[in-house]
C-alpha cells in the first residue's frame, strides 16, 4: 500500500480492504524509520493524524467517503494549521502555534484527508535547495549526500520516500516543480489565483502559489480538484467553477502542439538531462504530437527580474516579524529599535536577510525606478511573448531544471550560481501561468531528470492529461529510491 496511488488508496478504503487507522499508522512507522536520515518533517502529528483517521473510518463506513476520505497527506510547514505548529522552517517561528487553518488545509480537511505532519523547507520558503532550514538540511532520498531541491524539499523527500503519498508545497519560483525533478517525483504549480493562498506565509505575494506534489499526473489531478475554489479572504482568488481535474486526463496527443524553445534546450544543460528530456520529446513526437521550434530570448532576464521582484515583497512581507505580535522575540534588549534588530537578527538566517536587505535596496528612494519599476517591465513583456507563443502551440516543453540533484554545500558559497538554477522555471510565475514536472528518466549517476510542461492559463486539465499519457507508458514515477527500499 506504501507505493500506490490515491485512486488505488481511495479504492481499497472504499471497498474495506485497509482502514486509514492501519494506513495511517503504516505511513508515521515509515516516517519514524526514515526521518533521521532525510529530516524531511519538522513536525510529526502521531496522535491528532490517528484521531483524524478514526473518524475518517467512521465517515467511510456511513458511505460518505469521497477521493480523499481517509488518505494522509504531508504539508508543506508554510501552511498554517490550527493547534499545529507552522515554522516556515524559521527559527522566527520556532514555537508559533496557528490559530486557524490555511485556506488549502480548510479544504482538504472537509475532504477527510488525514494529516500526518509538517514538512522541512528553505526558510521563509527562500532557497532552492532545503539547506536553509532552521531544522537542518532535507536529503535527497535518491542519494543522502544531495539536496531534494527546494524549497518544497520536505515535500517531495517525503513522497519520493513513500513517507507520504502525496503532499502539499508552495511555487515562487518553481519550488514544487525543481524540488520535484530532483526528487523524482511530480509537481504542479496552478493559475496564479486558481488556489487560495489564505493561510499560506507569505514570501512574495505577486508570485506564490500552492500547488500539490505527489508520485503521479493522476495524483496531482485528485489533489488539486480538492485544493481550488474561490475564497473571498484572498483578494487574488478567483472565481470560477470548480473542476473534477481526474475526468480530463485522456488527452488526445495527436495533433498536439508542442513548443521546443531553442533557450530550454542551449548551453549549460547537463548531458544526462539533455538525454532524458529529448527521449522524451521524441515519445510525443511518435504519438502524433507536433514538436515545434520556438524562440524565447527574454528566458534570459527571468532570472534577474525575479530577483528583484521577489526579494522587494519579501522586504516588505518580512516587516511582520518584529518581535511585537507573534514569533520569536529576543530575550534581552535595550528598547524597542534594539529588540526590533536583536529579534530579526536571531530570527532570521542568512539567505532571508540576504533578500530582504535586496528588497529593501530596490525598494529605496533613488534606485526604486532604475530597479523595480524596470524589472515589472520587463515581466510584463516575458507574459506578453510567453502569450503570443501559446498562440503557436499547446505546451511548452523543456527541462524543469539544467542539472540534477547537486551535493549539500556545493553552492552555499556562490548563491547566485543558486539562483541561475531556477532559470527554467521562474518564467511560469512571473506571467501567472501553470506549468508541472514529471519524472521523465535518469542521469549517470542515477538521479533523476524532470520534465517540465508549462501552459496557458487555466490549462492545468491539458497539463495533467499529457503527463498522464506519458506516465500510462513510461514507469520512471513508479520508482523508489534504493535508499529507502518499501
Amino acid at each position: 500500500m506504501l507505493n500506490s496511488g490515491l485512486t488505488e488508496l481511495s479504492a481499497a478504503l472504499a471497498l474495506r480492504k485497509i482502514s486509514s487507522r492501519e494506513l495511517t499508522q503504516g505511513f508515521i512507522e515509515r516516517i519514524v524509520r526514515l526521518n533521521g536520515a532525510l529530516n524531511a518533517f519538522i513536525t510529526v502529528d502521531e496522535e491528532g493524524a490517528l484521531a483524524a483517521a478514526r473518524r475518517a473510518d467512521e465517515r467511510l463506513a456511513r458511505g460518505e467517503g469521497g477521493p480523499l476520505t481517509g488518505i494522509p497527506l504531508a504539508y508543506k510547514d508554510i501552511y498554517c494549521t490550527k493547534g499545529l505548529r507552522t515554522t516556515c522552517g524559521s527559527r522566527m517561528l520556532e514555537n508559533f502555534v496557528s490559530p486557524y487553518d490555511a485556506h488549502v488545509v480548510e479544504r482538504l480537511n472537509a475532504e477527510g484527508a488525514v494529516l500526518l505532519g509538517k514538512c522541512n523547507m528553505d526558510q521563509f520558503a527562500m532557497g532552492s535547495s532545503s539547506e536553509s532550514s532552521y531544522f537542518g538540511p532535507v536529503r535527497n532520498p535518491w542519494d543522502t549526500k544531495r539536496v531534494p531541491g527546494g524549497s518544497s524539499g520536505g515535500s517531495a523527500a517525503a513522497v519520493a520516500a513513500r513517507m507520504a503519498p502525496a503532499a502539499t508545497g508552495t511555487d515562487t519560483g518553481g519550488s514544487t516543480r525543481q524540488p520535484a525533478a530532483f526528487s523524482g517525483v511530480c509537481g504542479l504549480r496552478p493559475t496564479y489565483g486558481l488556489v487560495s493562498r489564505y493561510g499560506l506565509i507569505a514570501f512574495a505575494s505577486s508570485l506564490d502559489q500552492a500547488g500539490p506534489m505527489a508520485r503521479s499526473a493522476a495524483d496531482l489531478a485528485v489533489l488539486l480538484s480538492a485544493m481550488v475554489g474561490f475564497d473571498p479572504r484572498d483578494s487574488t482568488s478567483l472565481d470560477r467553477p470548480r473542476q473534477d481535474y481526474s475526468q480530463k486526463l485522456d488527452v488526445e496527443l495527436k495533433g498536439l502542439r508542442i513548443g521546443l524553445p531553442r533557450e530550454y534546450f542551449a548551453e549549460g544543460i547537463e548531458p544526462g538531462v539533455r538525454k532524458a528530456v529529448d527521449a522524451a520529446v521524441a515519445w510525443f513526437a511518435a504519438r502524433g504530437a507536433l514538436c515545434t521550434g520556438l524562440e524565447l530570448p527574454l528566458t534570459r532576464l527571468a532570472v534577474p527580474v525575479y530577483y528583484v521582484i521577489a526579494p522587494a515583497e519579501a522586504s516588505s512581507n518580512l516587516a511582520r516579524f518584529d518581535g511585537v505580535r507573534y514569533g520569536r522575540r529576543a530575550k534581552e534588549y535595550s528598547d524597542l529599535v534594539d529588540m526590533y534588530c536583536r529579534t530579526r537578527a536571531e530570527g532570521f538566517g542568512d539567505e532571508v536577510k540576504r533578500r530582504i536587505l535586496v528588497g529593501t535596496y530596490v525598494l529605496s528612494h533613488g534606485y526604486y525606478d532604475a530597479y523595480y519599476l524596470q524589472a515589472q517591465k520587463v515581466r510584463r513583456l516575458i507574459a506578453r511573448e510567453l502569450s503570443a507563443a501559446f498562440q503557436k502551440c499547446d505546451l511548452i516543453i523543456g527541462p524543469t531544471a539544467p542539472t540534477t540533484a547537486f551535493p549539500i554545500g556545493a553552492k552555499a558559497e556562490d548563491p547566485v550560481q543558486m539562483y541561475l538554477g531556477d532559470i527554467f522555471t521562474i518564467p511560469a510565475p512571473l506571467a501567472g501561468l501553470p506549468a508541472l514536472s514529471i519524472p521523465c528518466g535518469f542521469d549517470e549517476r542515477g538521479l533523476p531528470v524532470g520534465l517540465q510542461m508549462m501552459g496557458a492559463h487555466f490549462s492545468e486539465g491539458l497539463l495533467l492529461g499529457a503527463a498522464h499519457r506519458f506516465q500510462q507508458a513510461t514507469d520512471w514515477h513508479t520508482r523508489v529510491p534504493t535508499e529507502t527500499p518499501l
